[in-house]
């Protein structure tokens, strides 16, 4: 028998996208799509914002459109199921009908956990994990709004979650359904400009994770491919910039686009390892997700390379390398190494180890222990990295063994 034409996913599954309004300005419409939307009084749920002025702005805006908001920022970056439940206690205790979500990926995550919570009468979110098929798929509406130019949470049909109840150590879990999805999401850029430099470039490199695992996916996902490589290109020519003077407009709006097109691309392709190691990271240490992913981006690759050496060498052009001389081979070798560059001038941290006193850091607080590689950390680490959905479609198979490598790489060793 002929089993050539074979495929491990031979069937495609392209997930739906919310309604979108991207570009400057388009903050200034959420008071009137939240009542188009037949929200009266929602739970404006954030994280990390606080004296920036962007909450009362939005909280103003919503309730010049005849919407009631209650403020709810008790959110935690890399969203603790405790968040979830202390949310839906305050959406209940105060009677609202809808969500909006700003910030970035942590306050998306966690607002979409939170309403699932609330259609099924407050189960703990951590009933509900993995794909999901929901008793009640009927979910509050949500408006999510973004600050940063990274997480595509706000176009995603998925969450992801870290369980404080797991024993000894947390655990970080992604669900997903269509029904997760927000109704509407909100790319303004000039909410973006404000953003430390930093954390531009940690989210950035999220952009560039999300674009290059859903183009290296084995599911081969052809509908999420231009996406993929598109946003690579972006990232690759704004990015510095953006960093260097964030209040750059254009390079601020072309960011909002790659974050955009790179969660859809993941939304149906689905990812790579390198967000399995920065979700098994930021579970133990509670380090910056998109940072994590920029940590681990190289050595993953580095791995990866010899499974597709083909769409390794696509991506080197898309990164703006002229590999007209090149094999294939050595033109993916480019990507790598045009990957190892972009991450050094932007300030990607060499491993987890040796971290700066970033925007926002809370390593070593809040009861999660600062990094380091022993044995134990080592092995608990690349456990929960193997676990991760994200691994299912990495386009090179992992064990326990390899992803032991990569992660005692990202905690002590130097970019290749």
């Amino acid at each position: 028998m002929d089993i050539s034409r074979l495929h491990v996913f031979p069937i495609k599954n392209y997930h739906p996208t919310p309604h979108a309004l991207l570009g400057p300005g388009a903050h200034e419409m959420i008071g009137v799509s939240a009542a188009q939307l037949g929200f009266k009084r929602t739970l404006l749920m954030t994280t990390g914002l606080r004296g920036t002025g962007i909450v009362d702005e939005v909280k103003g805006i919503v309730e010049s459109a005849g919407v009631e908001v209650v403020v709810f920022d008790g959110v935690e970056s890399n969203p603790k199921d405790r968040d979830v439940m202390a949310a839906h206690a305050a959406y209940t205790s105060q009677a609202c009908d809808s969500f909006i979500s700003l910030g970035g990926g942590s306050s998306h995550d966690c607002t979409k956990a939170t309403r699932v919570v609330a259609a099924h009468d407050g189960r703990s979110i951590n009933d509900f994990k993995g794909p999901l098929e929901l008793d009640n798929p009927i979910l509050p509406p949500h408006i999510a709004v973004s600050t940063t130019a990274g997480t595509g949470s706000e176009t995603s049909f998925a969450f992801v979650i870290t369980d404080t109840t797991s024993g000894p150590t947390n655990h970080k879990f992604a669900s997903f359904a269509h029904q997760v999805a927000p109704s509407m999401c909100i790319d303004d850029p000039v909410l973006f400009m404000p953003m430390p430099a930093d954390l531009t470039a940690y989210c950035g490199f999220d952009v560039l994770a999300h674009a290059s695992g859903a183009y290296l996916s084995i599911l081969d996902m052809i509908p999420s491919q231009g996406l993929a490589l598109q946003a690579i290109e972006m990232t690759f020519k704004y990015l510095p910039t953006a960093v260097g003077n964030g209040y750059d407009p254009v390079a601020r709006e072309q960011m909002m686009y790659a974050q955009y097109i790179a969660g859809q691309a993941f939304n149906s392709a689905g990812l790579d390892c390198v967000h399995s190691v920065s979700h098994a990271m930021s579970a133990s240490f509670d380090t910056h997700h998109g940072m994590g992913n920029g940590i681990a981006l190289t050595r993953v690759w580095e791995h990866n390379l010899s499974a597709n050496y083909e769409k390794f060498a696509r991506m080197a052009v898309a990164m703006g390398v002229d590999t007209r001389s090149m094999t294939v081979p050595q033109a993916a070798d480019a990507a790598l190494a045009a990957a190892s560059r972009l991450a050094d001038d932007v300030g990607i941290p060499q491993n987890f180890t040796d971290l700066p006193d970033y925007s926002k850091s809370r390593v070593g607080q809040g009861g999660f222990p600062t990094p380091s590689a022993t044995d134990d950390d080592v092995g608990r680490i690349a456990l929960h990295a193997l676990g991760d959905v994200c691994t299912m479609t990495n386009p090179r198979v992992m064990n326990l063994d390899s992803l032991g490598s990569v992660v005692k790489d990202c905690l002590v060793g130097s970019r290749s």
